[in-house]
């Protein structure tokens, strides 16, 4: 992946013209950034790790597999949120002590007994995709950092196709897991948009949800199994399909982000490889219309694989990227729908009296087929346009229906009274990807035409929002977890008792607490 961007270098965008057209008159005059900092140039503070530490490190993965190098600590120094690539546009960076590639889950264990003993924190890294501080360089009140790299625990460890479950190493990416199960005709499933990069151990972590979780839920759902390395013992959960012994563990670990142990196998549902895909877009005068038909939808069940709508303002932007910018005052919020696999005239009649009686009006299939093409495609835009001086991040969150729209504008005026305050003019666009039949996500892109210092201006408006988000009653976060950037508020969510319980489990696995310091419960003083 392009170290200070997202994805492949060679994918890298121009702005459409008709976007370079639009972004003055929505957010006025633009700064043009600074010039970035050249990967040859970017300063880092001197290695912490002694010798002694690197050598018991490369006795466990092997020499060629314990990296101090600028080139890999720079590239393991975050993740990919707007905040991570504006440092790493910095000359001076912070950076892991050590990048150490564990081949097993021998090794994991091995290396935790090691981080452990020499007072090291460690931060587990797979495809390097956290949009939430998830993987800061972050080392606490421990005298060194390292990055524990599983991209080496890779591949397909069994497949049960009688059970309909695969078991796949942590390491192993959404497009080898995919690769792999669709040599033996079966297939995941799960298509978040950092698909092309992020692993199956970090679905796991962050409890991912993907484009196609109307059809086959969130990832979390596909979980029957986990093996896990933390540093007081292993644990390898999900006896069977359904038990009644005791409070189900495998939970424990979705959604943890590496705090309480490295998740090293994941055991999951998989299907058949769909044999059919019909693509059908629909139009709606509004947001509101269009969230109805969704509702009606999720509420109805047995509807498309993906269901996604956008506002009146992603839908012109949309429009935008394709030239279409005559058009945009002529349309209203858009859906697409997708659906795979058995039944889909039965399904799509059904979706299609639904969406038609919320007031929807089928667009044909052009729009939902564009919208697949690229749908791994939009953090290139973004990089774009930071490129050009504009500020661009996304956010999301969730609620049930009956309060979709009031959370939705307490969001948007929290984002739109931040950037004002910051002296800028800001655009916000906002989608439902993921629904369910008492609620759905909000998933909000906003760009800004920032004068001031962007990191600090985004950590205050992103604080008001997220109290805005707790104070309307939505959650913190629907899919990109909690990192460190969501940590403050989680005991918002769910409560001092919850929190302590959180403390309780990592203090039992993690008694010196070396794992992923401030991710997810804020550290405390002292």
């Amino acid at each position: 992946m392009r170290w200070n961007g997202w994805g492949d270098p060679a994918k890298e965008q121009d702005l459409p013209r008709a976007v370079r057209t639009l972004l003055p008159l929505l957010l006025g005059r633009i700064r043009r950034p600074e010039e970035a900092v050249a990967l040859p140039d970017v300063v880092l503070p001197d290695s912490a790790l002694t010798d002694d530490d690197l050598d018991a490190f490369r006795a466990v993965v092997g020499v060629e597999h314990v990296d101090v190098s600028s080139d890999a600590r720079v590239r393991h120094a975050g993740g990919r949120s707007t905040p991570d690539l504006l440092r790493r546009r910095m000359p001076r960076q912070d950076a892991p002590d050590a990048i150490v590639r564990a081949g097993t889950h021998a090794d994991v264990v091995a290396c935790l007994t090691i981080a452990s003993e020499r007072d090291l924190a460690v931060i587990p890294f797979g495809g390097g995709t956290s949009v939430v501080g998830a993987l800061d360089p972050e080392r606490g009140r421990h005298r060194g950092v390292v990055s524990l790299d599983l991209r080496r625990l890779s591949g397909l460890i069994a497949l049960d196709e009688i059970s309909g479950e695969a078991v796949l190493a942590a390491g192993t990416s959404g497009p080898e897991a995919e690769a792999l199960l669709a040599a033996r005709g079966y297939e995941l499933g799960h298509y978040p948009q950092s698909f092309r990069y992020a692993t199956i151990g970090g679905f796991a972590a962050a409890r991912s949800s993907g484009q196609n979780s109307a059809g086959h839920g969130r990832f979390e759902t596909m979980v029957t199994g986990i093996r896990v390395a933390t540093p007081t013992g292993v644990l390898e959960l999900g006896r069977s399909p359904g038990s009644a012994a005791g409070p189900d563990l495998v939970r424990v670990f979705l959604g943890s982000e590496g705090i309480f142990g490295v998740i090293t196998e994941v055991r999951l549902r998989v299907h058949p490889v769909p044999q059919e895909r019909v693509f059908e877009a629909w139009t709606f005068r509004d947001f509101a219309s269009g969230a109805d038909g969704l509702r009606r939808v999720a509420q109805r069940g047995g509807g498309p694989t993906v269901i996604r709508l956008s506002d009146e303002a992603e839908t012109a932007v949309s429009l935008a990227q394709v030239g279409k910018i005559g058009k945009l005052l002529a349309k209203g919020a858009g859906v697409v729908t997708v659906y795979e696999g058995d039944d889909i005239a039965e399904r799509r009649a059904r979706t299609a009296e639904l969406l038609t009686q919320a007031g929807g009006r089928s667009s044909g299939q052009g729009a939902a087929e564009d919208w697949l093409e690229g749908r791994f495609d939009g953090p290139y835009l973004r990089d774009s346009l930071l490129d050009a001086g504009v500020f661009c991040e996304t956010l999301e969150t969730a609620t049930t229906w009956s309060n979709l729209q009031n959370l939705r504008d307490a969001v948007e005026s929290a984002l739109r009274e931040g950037f004002a305050a910051e002296r800028a003019k800001s655009y916000i666009m906002c989608h439902v990807s993921h629904i369910y039949p008492t609620g759905a996500s909000l998933y909000f892109t906003v760009l800004a035409g920032l004068r001031s210092e962007p990191l600090d201006a985004w950590h205050r408006v992103k604080s008001a929002v997220n109290d805005a988000i707790i104070a309307s009653g939505g959650t913190i976060s629907h899919h990109h977890a909690v990192g460190r950037d969501h940590a403050a508020w989680l005991e918002h969510e769910i409560g001092e008792t919850g929190i302590r319980i959180l403390r309780a489990i990592k203090r039992e696995l993690d008694p010196t607490g070396i794992l992923n310091p401030g991710a997810v419960i804020a550290e405390q003083d002292g």
